[in-house]
């Protein structure tokens, strides 16, 4: 499944708070999301304006990612990257918030990246297939090409070393394969 989706989260609420169910793979499989997730992530980030990303795997330890805010307010993003696509290097992106709830859906073949839109946010997701450092990869965050629009701070992105040091999409050969379904944002 090659559908980048925004889920919307329902939470059930009364005078304690409220519960809401995050993951169900019986749910996650009617809307075209087969993917067995077999690592979860966590991440905190405490200044604001703090970007990762735009971050995969390669096959064939390639993951499927399904990402959601904890504690904060995030862009997430999501670039295409699969060759032959007629929408390669094109973006989407939602907010996600502690507050919303919404959870985004990247599939494989597509670059992820996040920023933070408040301090001391919390970002966890699952993945598809466990940490393989030699399949490790991404394109750098600022990519002209690509020209996302990251509302950032004053002070511009706090970045890692190695996201500010990722190539360009242009010097990017993708292994990952157009599978007919271009890119488009839908919300289940």
């Amino acid at each position: 499944m090659s559908k980048v989706l925004l889920l919307k989260t329902r939470r059930f609420g009364d005078s304690r708070g409220w519960f809401a169910e995050t993951y169900n793979a019986a749910r996650f499989s009617g809307l075209g999301i087969a993917e067995s997730f077999v690592q979860d992530n966590h991440s905190f980030s405490a200044a604001q304006g703090t970007l990762r990303g735009l971050h995969f795997q390669t096959p064939p330890h390639a993951q499927a990612k399904l990402v959601r805010c904890t504690r904060g307010r995030i862009l997430d993003v999501a670039v295409d990257v699969r060759r032959g696509s007629p929408t390669y290097g094109k973006w989407v992106g939602a907010e996600l918030s502690a507050e919303n709830g919404d959870q985004l859906f990247v599939p494989v073949g597509f670059a992820h990246a996040f920023l933070t839109l408040t301090p001391d946010c919390e970002v966890v997701y699952k993945v598809s297939g466990l940490y393989a450092p030699a399949n490790d990869g991404g394109i750098r965050w600022n990519d002209p090409t690509i020209a996302i629009d990251w509302p950032l701070p004053p002070g511009g992105a706090t970045l890692s070393d190695k996201d500010a040091a990722l190539p360009l999409l242009a010097d990017f050969d993708s292994p990952f394969a157009y599978d007919g379904v271009p890119l488009a944002l839908e919300t289940a």
